[in-house]
């Protein structure tokens, strides 16, 4: 038993708007626009549906976790709602940041320190993070291009201007 079935965690298939939205996220235009709204519209969908749904998961169809790190610089905690990718028996993150210059702050945070929570539909673990090598990187793209081709283009729009982040969690020690 791993992380992502403790959690439950896996992503649906999508119906035509969902697969409309996965695509539009994945443009130039539509990164730039989800890169700067989306944390403020998830605020408002996760408030009016008292915490049952996010706007990835109402758009798109994705499941959405909440990782909490601390932060590098202030030492406060920290929460990202974020989109895993289930990789063997747990969960992998990716910090493409949808396809944006600048590396998310939860990817330097967990840099910084590893350990870290994630809460799923109520339930949350303790884990911790390490840098994925670069095989499981390329695995971990593979996959998560599978439910969410933006991650794709994403990569492709990086390119060599910064390197993205990927992370797989594992259960923290008890």
């Amino acid at each position: 038993m791993g992380l992502a079935s403790d959690l439950d965690y896996s992503h649906a298939s999508a119906n035509p708007a969902h697969r409309f939205v996965r695509w539009a996220a994945g443009t130039r235009p539509g990164g730039w626009v989800f890169g700067h709204t989306l944390r403020h519209l998830d605020d408002v969908v996760v408030r009016l549906t008292r915490g049952r749904h996010s706007a990835p998961s109402l758009l798109a169809g994705l499941a959405v976790l909440d990782l909490t790190t601390t932060g590098r610089t202030s030492g406060l905690r920290r929460t990202s709602h974020l989109i895993a990718t289930p990789y063997d028996g747990t969960l992998a993150l990716l910090g493409t940041n949808f396809g944006q210059a600048s590396t998310p702050a939860w990817a330097l945070n967990l840099e910084a320190d590893p350990r870290a929570e994630v809460t799923y539909r109520g339930v949350t673990r303790e884990v911790t993070a390490r840098a994925a090598t670069p095989s499981e990187t390329d695995e971990v793209f593979a996959l998560a291009s599978g439910f969410y081709p933006g991650y794709l283009s994403y990569r492709q729009r990086v390119g060599g201007s910064r390197r993205i982040r990927v992370f797989v969690l594992e259960a923290a020690e008890r």
